[in-house]
C-alpha cells in the first residue's frame, strides 16, 4: 500500500534541502513539488518564483508555460518533470514530479481536487491550495508503508512547518 507525506515550507532554502535530503536517501520520481510563480514583467515573458521564464501568453498545459530556452534552476531543478502551468485562483504555478502532472489534467479543480486523488481529505487539500497560494511550498512524497515515516522524518528535520502522512 502507499502513502502520501505532505510537508509544506515557508522557506525556498529549506524546501531545496528537504528535496536534496530526500534524494540522497533514494527517493526520486516519488518526490512532488507545487509553488506559486511571482510574475515579473519584462523581456520575452515572466520570470518566476524559481527562475523559470514563461510565455506571457502561457496557456493552461503544462508545457504551455515555459518558454523555449527558458529553465527551472533551483527548488523545481531538483524533482522530475517540472514545469510551469496556470491554475485558475491561483496564478502561474511551478510544479514538479506526479503533482505535475496531476495538475496539469486537472488545472480546472485546482490544487485541492488533484489531491484528493491521493486520499487526501478535500478539507485538507484545500489548505494546502491556500498554504501555496500564500507563497509557501508543498512539498510530497508518496511512498510505500514502510518509507513513509523516512520521507516523513527527511521533511521535519529539514524545517517543514508542517508535515502529515496520508
Amino acid at each position: 500500500m502507499s502513502k502520501t507525506v505532505v510537508a509544506v515550507f515557508s522557506s525556498r532554502g529549506r524546501a531545496e534541502q528537504a528535496v536534496s535530503s530526500l534524494r540522497e536517501a533514494g527517493f526520486n520520481k516519488e518526490i512532488s513539488i507545487a509553488a506559486k510563480g511571482e510574475d515579473h514583467k519584462g523581456g520575452r515573458g515572466n520570470t518566476d518564483y524559481f527562475g523559470a521564464t514563461m510565455a506571457a501568453d502561457a496557456g493552461d498545459g503544462l508545457s504551455d508555460g515555459v518558454a523555449a530556452g527558458g529553465l527551472l534552476g533551483g527548488l523545481a531543478g531538483l524533482a522530475v518533470g517540472a514545469g510551469a502551468l496556470v491554475v485558475p485562483g491561483i496564478g502561474p504555478l511551478i510544479a514538479a514530479g506526479p503533482i505535475a502532472g496531476m495538475l496539469s489534467g486537472a488545472a480546472t479543480g485546482g490544487i485541492a481536487g488533484g489531491l484528493v486523488d491521493w486520499g487526501i481529505p478535500e478539507a485538507e487539500g484545500r489548505q494546502y491550495e491556500e498554504d501555496v497560494k500564500q507563497g509557501r511550498i508543498l512539498v510530497s512524497v508518496q511512498a510505500s508503508d514502510n518509507k513513509a515515516d523516512e520521507a516523513a522524518s527527511i521533511l521535519k528535520s529539514q524545517g517543514a512547518d508542517r508535515v502529515k502522512t496520508h
